[in-house]
């Protein structure tokens, strides 16, 4: 098992993509600390699945004023130690340069990239101890985004420097890895959720175009889980400061479908 006898703390991690990296810490031989915001039912649920010596639940707004030094303690009183730290709860909202007020934008700043920035701060005399390691979780979004995402995708982005210069100045001076993981497209409960919303039926994603996902599928919140793994482990070695896209087609320089009509017509 490739985390055994770690503790990780894993930020909004009663469903989706934090939820499955919990499960496959412990999978892997971590102790790990569930997280979320007002998801009871669901965060004891996980905690039954995994088993209470493996895992502990915490319940907080992550921007709350002593939040992340809360998670840290809960960590430390549950297992004795802390070794990784997953920032993986964020705000996903729509608005553009039209609907986005600046109380708005500082919000999802605060979820997605200042509340990082505390637990990681909260965390680090403890992650020096034990070598830690810490990963960020980001969005493809960050190279530039979509036009109904821009808070989002700015935070993302502020997340995606960030965790190069932590990632950089922690491990020379601390010994303490940061890296980062920008998903794509993820088949998640809060992604069927909005298409639901929309009005799509609930087969949607079983009908995607090729040029939004050349497999015929989406990612599975397991295949982000699976990768998150390698960073969190010690044999990803000395390596910090890095981002990786995992993404089914390449950001930048794609390749155009040979099927011009297959592309999505312009709007007047």
């Amino acid at each position: 098992m490739r985390l055994i006898n770690k503790v990780i703390i894993v930020t909004g991690s009663c469903t989706g993509i934090g939820k499955a990296i919990a499960r496959r810490c412990v999978a892997e031989g971590a102790r790990v600390v569930i997280h979320g915001l007002d998801q009871q039912e669901a965060g004891e649920a996980l905690v039954t699945e995994l088993g209470a010596d493996k895992a502990v639940l915490h319940l907080e707004d992550i921007t709350a004023d002593g939040a992340p030094q809360r998670l840290v303690n809960q960590a430390l009183n549950a297992f004795g130690q802390l070794d990784g730290i997953v920032n993986n709860a964020a705000m996903i909202a729509t608005s553009n340069i039209h609907t986005t007020s600046l109380a708005f934008f500082r919000t999802v700043l605060e979820v997605n990239t200042l509340a990082p920035f505390a637990l990681i701060q909260a965390a680090l005399p403890h992650l020096t101890q034990t070598r830690g390691a810490v990963l960020n979780i980001g969005s493809a979004n960050a190279w530039c985004g979509e036009p109904d995402l821009v808070p989002y995708s700015a935070s993302k982005g502020a997340l995606m420097t960030l965790t190069r210069n932590l990632g950089d100045t922690l491990h020379r001076e601390n010994r303490v890895r940061v890296n980062q993981v920008n998903p794509g497209w993820v088949l998640t409960e809060k992604e069927l959720a909005q298409k639901r919303g929309q009005g799509l039926a609930d087969g949607w994603h079983q009908e995607l175009p090729r040029t939004l996902a050349p497999a015929g599928r989406i990612l599975r919140p397991e295949e982000i889980a699976a990768a998150a793994i390698y960073w969190l482990a010690d044999e990803s070695g000395p390596i910090s400061g890095q981002v990786v896209d995992l993404e089914q087609y390449p950001l930048i320089g794609r390749n155009p479908p040979k099927d011009a009509d297959a592309l999505p017509a312009l709007k007047e």
